[in-house]
């Protein structure tokens, strides 16, 4: 799976998906035209039989039998689409708040990340794994406790904003394979931009039902007595607004019919690519067809018994909610088919449970059905991995190797217990990072303590007595993950402690008068990741061409260059390296001296460039790639810089082995 192609068939798929819906805005607006028509000749017939007084005054008489009204046709194409578009435009307005709005608007409930509740603390680890080896933030993790069937969803605009949902059931049901390969499903929709689609999706539908649901609302004032008209107009006040109410009925729900039919559509194609991924990232074809035979095995299955997730059922795993119309409204295809897509051999035998629940008259919970997995074990793990040349550097990007995920275990494991706990505390994980930051040196260490007691308060300074003993056990390759495991945390800090988190985390920086790479790497990752996490529609694509960029290429490729402290490579030799993968700017690149591509310069250069395309980003890291890689090994200062480039330009890139 490439990122960048993925991220690319995602926007087309979007542009195919915005093309069909108008089609579908642009056949309701006919549809509803002529209905209108229909409707004024009887509302105009039914004037003229009872001898109206208005009869006179309308705009269109009943013998007026032109099949093209311009001014009908105009009334009926603005207002479909001041509707249409309005409601679209308010339900992506709550989207946009991010996959934590979505999850807790379906009932779901943030798993506390220092739970003692082991189905719990099992998924933690597992979405804390992937995410690691992705090199994306650790997104939010929501359980549906009302939900005993197994199903789970991923949902969000960015990966700084993702969050992780699964049902009561997947937990109690699940093996950790199992449970893995599941997660792995939903990762393939979080790096491959399927999340965003399916926001895009539900707004688009919601848009064209509201005209459905607007007329469902006036056909039940009518029988509630709230419409009524005043002496001997009333019937005909009764008339047109029945009539009114039955046309748009009928043109929101058959616009909603063919939304969905698009709908399930895009989504089962998805499906079978996300199955594929999931395979491809943890080598284990068992864990995820192991879940779909437990989901074709428990009478429950996927389903889904709160109908607030209704909206939503294409996010899911498996199909949520029974399929209408012969299954042409199922959002993901059969059981038997995803199964054999990656078990040819499948002969067809789903899981048998070892007890039978009659779940007409009681839930799995009720019946006390809560079977414990045993942990499987564990991937091997790598004893020398290879080192990455400067192509498959790029190729990690938005990826989920399984070598990864055994590095990811690895470097979890040799994180120290008191350091993941305060990562997950929304207390501690700031005081986490003001320890990453601390010096080596005596002085410096003493000055940079009175900041955290000054700025941060006396709590913040005791916490940090506490992290300093077990910080200095703590290897240079363990702290950018850490900070991916305390993303949720921190994106829970309320505003009046975030600034001045920020403010205090700057002076850490600065309280030498200068920058190290790793410094300049967690601010940055951090503070995009923050930025994303609060305002996820602010990733926006604004620059196409190269030539618009190029100034700020020169600063990347610069500082790259310069941070190569290889002596066998000079900057000079790392930046030609790079600067020969942008053959578009031949000519126009050259190496900058020290001061013109410092930290700041670097950091509004990332700045512009996360506004670039896709394939600028993908050029411009295939190059910084090249300059890294230039004398054939990657220094953990290296890694640790293109890592923060990588995410400021919104591409995650996975702990690089050879730099570990």
């Amino acid at each position: 799976m490439d990122f960048f192609e993925a991220q690319a068939r995602a926007k087309k798929r979007t542009s195919r998906l915005v093309a069909l819906f108008a089609l579908a805005v642009i056949g309701t607006i006919v549809a509803g035209y002529f209905m209108t028509l229909l409707g004024l000749r009887n509302v105009h017939r039914y004037q003229s039989i009872r001898g109206s007084r208005y009869r006179d005054a309308a705009e269109y008489q009943p013998e007026n039998r032109e099949l093209w009204q311009p001014r009908v046709f105009f009334a009926v194409t603005l207002g479909t689409l001041v509707v249409v578009g309005g409601a679209s435009l308010v339900k992506w307005q709550e989207f946009s708040a991010g996959g934590s709005a979505v999850a807790e608007s379906v009932g779901g409930r943030a798993i506390d990340p220092h739970t003692t509740e082991l189905g719990e603390r099992r998924l933690l680890n597992v979405v804390e794994e992937m995410s690691i080896a992705a090199g994306i933030p650790t997104p939010a993790v929501f359980v549906l406790d009302g939900e005993p069937g197994i199903n789970a969803f991923a949902a969000g605009l960015t990966t700084s904003d993702a969050v992780v949902t699964v049902t009561r059931g997947a937990l109690d049901k699940l093996s950790r394979d199992e449970l893995q390969g599941v997660i792995g499903h939903e990762f393939s929709h979080i790096l491959n931009g399927d999340m965003k689609l399916n926001l895009e999706l539900s707004s688009l539908i919601f848009g064209i039902l509201v005209i459905g649901l607007a007329g469902r609302g006036i056909l039940w004032a009518m029988t509630r007595g709230r419409i009524r008209g005043d002496g001997k107009n009333s019937g005909g006040v009764i008339i047109a607004a029945g009539a009114v109410g039955l046309m748009l009925l009928i043109l929101g729900y058959v616009g909603y019919f063919f939304g969905k039919l698009i709908q399930a559509a895009v989504s089962r194609q998805r499906e079978f690519l996300a199955d594929a991924s999931s395979v491809q990232f943890t080598r284990n074809p068992g864990g995820i067809t192991g879940a779909l035979k437990k989901i074709g095995g428990y009478a429950l299955g996927s389903s889904l018994e709160s109908h607030k997730s209704s909206t939503i059922g294409h996010f899911f795993f498996a199909q949520a909610f029974e399929s209408n119309f012969g299954g042409l409204w199922a959002t993901h295809p059969p059981l038997t088919e995803r199964i054999r897509a990656i078990d040819p051999q499948f002969d067809g035998q789903m899981f048998n449970p070892p007890e039978k629940v009659d779940v007409a008259h009681e839930s799995f919970r009720t019946a006390g059905y809560a079977p414990g997995a045993v942990r499987p074990p564990p991937i091997p793990k790598i004893a020398n991995p290879p080192v990455l040349n400067p192509v498959a550097i790029v190729a990690t990007i938005g990826t989920l190797a399984p070598a990864n995920i055994a590095h990811a275990e690895n470097l979890l494991a040799a994180v120290p217990p008191r350091l993941r706990d305060a990562a997950r505390s929304p207390t501690e994980a700031p005081v986490l990072l003001y320890g990453l930051l601390l010096d080596g040196d005596a002085a410096m260490l003493e000055r940079q303590r009175g900041i955290v007691a000054t700025k941060a308060g006396p709590d913040a300074r005791r916490i940090l007595g506490e992290l300093e003993p077990v910080l200095r056990s703590l290897g240079p390759e363990h702290k950018l993950p850490l900070l991916q495991l305390a993303a949720p945390a921190l994106r829970n800090l309320p505003p009046t402690a975030l600034a001045p988190f920020l403010d205090t985390l700057d002076e850490l920086v600065h309280a030498d008068g200068r920058i190290s790479t790793f410094e300049f790497a967690l601010q940055k990752i951090l503070t995009r990741s923050l930025a994303l996490g609060e305002k996820p529609g602010t990733a926006t694509v604004q620059i196409y061409s190269f030539n618009a960029v190029v100034d700020e290429i020169n600063v990347v490729l610069s500082a790259l260059a310069h941070t190569a402290s290889n002596p066998g490579v000079d900057a000079g030799a790392a930046f030609t390296a790079g600067a020969e993968q942008l053959k578009l700017l031949d000519g126009r690149l050259a190496l900058l001296a020290p001061a013109a591509c410092d930290f700041v310069r670097l950091d509004a250069a990332l700045d512009k460039l996360a506004t670039a395309s896709g394939p600028i980003k993908q050029r411009l890291l295939v190059a910084c790639a090249h300059v890294v890689g230039a004398d054939g090994t990657i220094l953990i200062a290296e890694a640790e810089l293109l890592r923060a480039i990588s995410a400021a330009l919104d591409c995650p890139m996975p702990p690089l082995l050879a730099a570990a």
